[in-house]
């Protein structure tokens, strides 16, 4: 198990074991934030950055201190897993970030009247399974991931970066942080399981939801295609998509990112 955050986070019980969680902020509304796979609640923390009121992070099962059960990691129950937190603090808008995107759309096709506002950033599935060559890194790192290959993992990630930021110390240490990470938590069962999945049944479900929702994605991302943010904009009635040139969300663009969802949630 990952050593927990310097901050002061919480432990909530649920049926399959504890969840991690963070209150940042004050007041209301309240906004629950779903970081992406072999993610945390430090590198989901930029996300709400300009967000006023309350911000509640925390870690999928797997992730840092929040328990892991042997219960198959599908979407349904990373979706009862945002729900549980996002009931229990009082949540009324989200934010999912990749797997937490797809989280919080399997909550959207169930209860398409749950949030207030929705914010999905770079969501990378909905119901067709993935078949590209960023599954398959994926894959290769859950194996690496087991064998406790840190500079593998760490290899894997950088390839996972626009290629102008590669060589950027920041980002360099950043991917060697998450690796090793990775490498000491069960996100590795993850890395074997998630990738094959689908966070939803029918995507038509989307239709459904009536809260507005801000979609965020970037141009060569292989791991998050833009077409996956085009079709769920095209779905959601009342989408508004931002396409964003390439070189990171959090890299490049960190700046614009956190001003797009402080002016949407504001």
């Amino acid at each position: 198990m990952v050593t927990a955050p310097a901050h002061a986070t919480s432990l909530l019980p649920t049926r399959e074991g504890a969840l991690e969680y963070l209150l940042t902020g004050s007041g209301s509304p309240t906004t629950v934030f779903a970081h992406g796979l072999a993610g945390s609640i430090d590198t989901t923390r930029p996300f709400g950055g300009a967000v006023s009121g309350t911000r509640a992070f925390f870690h999928f099962r797997g992730h840092g201190a929040s328990s892991s059960p042997e219960s198959p990691w599908t979407y349904a129950a990373l979706a009862g897993e945002l729900l549980a937190v996002a009931d229990h603090v009082g949540a009324s808008r989200a934010l999912g970030v990749s797997m937490g995107a797809g989280a919080l759309c399997r909550v959207l096709a169930e209860q398409p009247d749950r949030f207030e506002r929705v914010v999905l950033v770079i969501p990378a599935v909905l119901d067709t399974p993935r078949r590209d060559a960023a599954l398959d890194r994926l894959l290769q790192m859950g194996e690496l991931a087991d064998q406790r290959d840190v500079d593998g993992v760490t290899e894997l990630l950088l390839a996972e970066q626009p290629a102008s930021e590669r060589e950027r110390p920041a980002v360099i240490g950043w991917c060697r942080t998450q690796a090793e990470t990775i490498v000491r938590t069960d996100v590795s069962r993850a890395l074997r399981t998630i990738p094959h999945e689908v966070a939803m049944d029918d995507r038509e479900a989307l239709t459904r939801v009536q809260a507005p929702v801000l979609l965020l994605t970037q141009e060569d991302d292989p791991a998050h295609p833009v077409w996956v943010a085009e079709q769920a904009a095209d779905l959601l009635p009342r989408a508004e998509l931002t396409v964003l040139p390439p070189g990171g969300i959090l890299w490049k663009h960190r700046a614009e990112v956190r001003r797009l969802i402080g002016d949407f949630l504001a």
